[in-house]
């Protein structure tokens, strides 16, 4: 067993699938299949529950992404450590981060940070709310930024930005003039939105669902800035953050319908088992994104 191995291992369970782990950790599939099958040979015991749907840790395969995870987290502040005695500081930081944080609200933020840190590297993964709060609790990740319709017990947390979710439709649409509306009474009409992976479209699909069992997508697209486009040339309505249908509606005269809906009001946190417990890059990074966005909703909470 070694740091590749623990690497790939941790990818693989994050990622819930060999192949995707694999390209993550930039292998060939069975380069990766080889490696987690020496590793269950080695340990004599099966890490993962393979499925159509992908493979997902056993509880022993969950003990070694937890404990993988803290050997990096200090290997990781190891290497910052001994860098400021060479070339200045350098550290690789790890950011969960549901879809609106990941293609909105964030990119801008990271990239001010990124260039005020040269020697720091970011990798940045979209995934559901409830996943990147389960995440943190477990250790499997140090930061993180959910809404706060999530679970957060345990973790500490500050409040970033607003990020309520709206109905957009295209301007000649029938719901054009509507004030607000639920998604229950919107659902007679055909819907666009993002693939399955993805976070934001996950949460939306399991709302509906809620209230019309079975119903699904007339059109599934990969960006939101797609989904967008399709709207406002009438192939349906879809349901997306504020922000990104305020810069999609400079383009392309969409209409914002706001949801009354109480999961659709939310607004967006940054969260983490400890804030006093990060390594000291992560730590700048949280102070950066805290003081970056102050001001925008009410004072930090637990």
């Amino acid at each position: 067993m070694d740091l590749i191995d623990l690497r790939l291992f941790l990818h693989v369970a994050e990622q819930g699938s060999i192949t995707a782990g694999a390209e993550r950790s930039h292998m060939t599939l069975a380069s990766a299949s080889a490696r987690v099958r020496a590793l269950e040979d080695a340990l004599g015991t099966p890490l993962l529950v393979r499925d159509r749907r992908g493979a997902q840790p056993t509880p022993a395969g969950q003990t070694l992404a937890r404990h993988a995870q803290q050997v990096l987290a200090q290997l990781g502040q190891l290497h910052e450590a001994m860098a400021e005695h060479t070339e200045g500081p350098r550290a690789h930081l790890r950011l969960w981060a549901n879809t609106s944080a990941a293609t909105v609200h964030l990119p801008p933020l990271l990239a001010r940070f990124l260039a005020a840190h040269p020697g720091y590297t970011l990798d940045m993964q979209e995934r559901p709310s409830a996943a990147i709060a389960d995440a943190l609790r477990q250790r499997q990740a140090e930061l993180g930024v959910p809404s706060d319709a999530a679970d957060v017990a345990g973790l500490e947390c500050a409040p970033l930005r607003p990020d309520p979710l709206v109905l957009i439709v295209p301007r000649s649409h029938a719901l054009a003039g509507v004030r607000r509306m639920s998604l229950a009474d919107a659902l007679v009409h055909a819907f666009l939105g993002l693939h399955e992976a993805s976070a934001l479209q996950a949460m939306v699909t399991a709302q509906a669902r809620r209230c019309q069992p079975g119903w699904d997508y007339r059109m599934r697209l990969g960006s939101l800035e797609a989904v967008s486009r399709m709207v406002a040339l009438g192939a349906g309505v879809a349901v997306v953050p504020r922000a990104v249908a305020e810069r999609e509606a400079r383009a392309s005269g969409l209409r914002r319908v706001p949801l009354t809906d109480g999961w659709a009001a939310r607004t967006l946190l940054l969260a983490a088992p400890s804030f006093g417990a990060l390594p000291p890059a992560t730590a700048r990074l949280a102070k950066f994104l805290i003081d970056a966005t102050s001001g925008a909703v009410a004072p930090a909470r637990r």
